[in-house]
């Protein structure tokens, strides 16, 4: 039998750069010079540059706060002029300067599978710096250095917000780079149709500037005169390079940077294994791409057990002290801005007062943990008669799933638009949050009848207390599926953490000024 044809050619697989030493023939090699693909544009080349100007500006930073300190230590030490100190004084600020950058390239916090990923990237440079002082903090205090605690006073935190801030506006940098068509790394995903859809299509919202997708290799080949080969993915035409027989061939033609493998492709862990083997001696990246990572993708962890490697799943708590900080963190901030936001929710109310006939507030019972109801308040962005006048409009209903949604809803009052667009409406839930009704993040409170229509697994909504602010809120709000709610939903019961939700908070106050989804 033989060989399935690919929709481009391609060159067998012949891998790029340095070849291994022992390898199995199993058909005549292709003399063909592989076209070079990779540009100063995109790809490797590109990113090399790119991580090239991290490098420049994070050196930048450390000089500049740790010449900060210093010359506070001079200011402080006013007997002692910088002119005259003496040559010890001078080698705290260079081997504070030289540890510090040693240890972010130590930590690879701009290797090639952290730069351009968010939270990743931030995590490393704090760790980083935080295990350099300490590390200084040992040094000095078995040398007697008194002169370096302002280097801790000062260098350390204004390092550490001013190299956050440097790696977000590069983050920023490199997200408008899109529209250029400069990314990170070029790749293929190899899989059956419906997975090499899902993959790509999340890459392509959820990857910044990480992946560009360049073609597909999918397990069925189109066949026949009025065959596609392309593979539509939203707005984009993915090309079909080959069939899973030839990905590697593929990719070695294209000369990409990374095999995404979508899903369980046919032939299982022995296709992974042949297609690692055709890689070898390139400059690609095998990538593995499992939907388990939408449902336990912080809790997964992997632990090798004599060659065997058992992917170990977390069971999901729904008590102890996690919980007890995330309800310490719902206090301190709502109590805050309760405070700081007086001003502004006065102001509102008056004119939701003077514009409209009726109350400020508006409170609907809405369901929380457990099952347990509550009155969620919010400012009234409706008429009055609102409720009653429902029941007329259901069959002009363009929300999702068992939601209610209309876009230009005639209820709606002139102030009440301008409050929902920027989700000002939803400020008086603070309150419902201190008082414990609610969280500051969590699923999006649902309404008795929508709980009464749920599928068993969607009740898991319930487990926790429903938030001010969550995934739904910042990833586009009235404009999402209602399986897409409910699966970011579900996704953030099991799967939330502290620091995650300090995200979605900064995330949430973008979304505030750039609306998406809201009416």
């Amino acid at each position: 039998m033989s060989d399935p044809q690919p929709i481009l050619p391609v060159v067998g697989a012949i891998p790029l750069g340095r070849r291994p030493r022992l390898r199995l023939i199993t058909e005549p090699i292709s003399t063909t010079r592989v076209r070079a693909t990779d540009t100063p544009s995109a790809g490797r080349i590109w990113a090399a540059r790119y991580r090239h100007k991290l490098r420049l500006t994070d050196v930048g930073v450390i000089i500049g706060v740790v010449g900060i300190a210093l010359i506070a230590v001079t200011s402080i030490d006013a007997a002692a002029p910088a002119a005259t100190l003496p040559d010890a004084h001078w080698l705290i600020p260079i081997g504070v300067a030289a540890t510090w950058i040693i240890t972010l390239g130590a930590f690879h916090t701009r290797g090639p599978r952290v730069v351009g990923v968010g939270s990743t990237e931030y995590k490393r440079v704090v760790n980083a710096s935080a295990l350099t002082f300490g590390l200084l903090a040992i040094t000095f205090l078995v040398l007697q250095v008194e002169s370096s605690r302002v280097y801790f006073l000062v260098a350390f935190p204004l390092g550490v917000l001013t190299l956050s801030l440097e790696r977000w506006l590069w983050r920023k940098w490199l997200l408008r780079q899109r529209k250029f068509n400069h990314y990170l790394a070029r790749a293929i995903v190899v899989g059956s149709r419906d997975d090499v859809e899902y993959v790509v299509g999340q890459i392509d919202e959820k990857s910044g500037a990480a992946y560009r997708v360049v073609g597909a290799a999918l397990d069925e080949v189109p066949a026949g005169p009025h065959a596609s080969e392309r593979l539509g993915v939203g707005d984009r035409s993915i090309p079909i390079v080959a069939d899973l027989a030839h990905a590697a061939g593929a990719a070695a033609n294209l000369g990409v940077d990374t095999v995404i493998v979508a899903g369980h492709p046919r032939g299982g862990s022995t296709f992974i294994r042949a297609l690692a083997w055709e890689l070898e001696g390139t400059t690609a990246e095998l990538v593995l791409s499992s939907r388990l990572t939408d449902v336990a993708g912080p809790r997964i962890h992997f632990r090798p057990v004599e060659g065997l490697p058992l992917i170990h799943v977390e069971i999901p708590q729904f008590e102890g002290g996690k919980h007890v900080l995330k309800r310490a963190l719902d206090v301190v901030a709502c109590g805050a801005s309760l405070i700081a936001l007086a001003p502004l929710l006065a102001v509102i109310a008056l004119l939701i007062r003077f514009t409209s006939p009726g109350p400020v507030l508006f409170a609907q019972e809405r369901v929380g943990r457990d099952g347990h109801t509550f009155r969620m308040l919010k400012f009234r962005s409706m008429e009055n008669n609102a409720e009653d006048n429902l029941g007329k409009l259901r069959e002009d209903n363009q929300g999702a799933g068992l939601l209610f949604k209309l876009k230009d809803d005639p209820r709606v009052t002139r102030i009440g638009r301008f409050l929902r667009k920027h989700s000002l409406d939803e400020l008086p839930q603070i309150w419902n949050v201190l008082v414990g009704d609610m969280s500051l993040v969590g699923p999006r409170p649902p309404l008795p009848d929508e709980v009464r229509s749920y599928e068993n697994h969607v009740h898991r909504r319930l487990y926790i207390k429903p938030g001010l602010t969550g995934m739904w809120q910042i990833n586009g709000r009235s404009d999402l599926s209602w399986e897409e709610s409910v699966r970011l939903d579900l996704y953030y019961v099991e799967n939330w953490s502290l620091a995650g939700d300090l995200m979605i908070i900064w995330r949430t106050f973008k979304v505030v000024l750039n609306p998406v989804g809201a009416y």
